[in-house]
Order: C-alpha cells, then structure tokens, then sequence
C-alpha cells in the first residue's frame, strides 16, 4: 500500500464517538517552556506530546526502538479548547486502521479529563532504505489489540466544546 492508499477517513469530529475506554494512555509532563505567550499550550507542542505518546505506546507494545521502524505519512490535529499551566495532560491513542504497511492513529489530548485536541497519523514501516515494507506479522498483531470501536449504543461519549 503506498503513503496515500490510506482509504476513506472519518471526519475528525467522529473521533470524539469512539470508546476511549480502550485506549491506550501516556501521561504527559507538562513544562513550562510548553506555554505561550497567550498563557495556554503552545499549538506546535501537541505534536511533540503526541510524539512522546506514540514511543511509550510502542515501548507499551513491547516493540524495541530499534524495530520501530517508522515514519509519518500524515498528521491531522483538530484543537478543540485550550490547556492551560498546570492542567494535567495525558495522551490517550487507539489505532484505527491497519494496511499493509502503514496503520493509522487516533489520539485525544486530554486536560484535567477534558478532550481538548484529537489527531490522526499514518504512519509507514519502512526498511533500511525508507522504503514501505510490509508489517511483521507479530507488529499487527499488537496493534491489533488497540482497534478502534464505536461507542456501545446508549453509552454517550463526554461532551466536547
């Protein structure tokens, strides 16, 4: 599957509809570095907490660094409501798709327990020469266990702004 074989994708508010319950979960150490004039969290530091997100998932997934051959295809990220100083934030990532080469994640930032950004990336195995290669049968089998699924009917998701 090349980079932009990634198939029909959910509109981003969609997200919200998904059990989280499942998800994976990374703390996140906020700095004070991370926060902007404006007094809320820096819109160029989500991406560097999903990063973080992403490694301790694979660590979580018991995948070696050094056989996290990946790379990023793509990265959405929809901000929903600021995250202020002192505000605690976690990572919480499902997977939402798998191909033969990339899968693609689902995050939601939270703040306090608020959602405050969701985001999507595809991300592409690669061999030694960056090119995509297939996933290895025991990879897919670990993402697998972080599928995405809807919300149980009658089971409403948390209210986002």
């Amino acid at each position: 599957m090349s980079m932009s074989e990634t198939g029909p994708r959910p509109p981003a508010g969609a997200l919200a509809d998904l059990d989280w319950t499942r998800a994976h979960r990374s703390e996140i150490q906020m700095r004070y570095g991370d926060i902007d004039a404006m007094g809320h969290l820096n819109n160029a530091v989500y991406v560097q907490y999903l990063e973080t997100s992403r490694v301790l998932l694979m660590r979580e997934l018991e995948v070696p660094d050094r056989e996290d051959r990946s790379v990023i295809a793509r990265l959405e990220l929809d901000y929903r409501r600021e995250v202020l100083w002192g505000q605690r934030v976690a990572v919480e990532s499902l997977v939402e798709r798998l191909g033969r080469s990339s899968w693609t994640v689902v995050s939601r930032l939270t703040a306090d327990g608020l959602p405050c950004a969701y985001a999507r990336t595809v991300q592409v195995r690669v061999d030694a020469a960056h090119r995509p290669e297939v996933l290895p049968p025991a990879l897919r089998a670990r993402l697998e266990t972080l599928l995405a699924a809807p919300l149980q009917a009658g089971v409403a998701p948390p209210r986002t702004p």
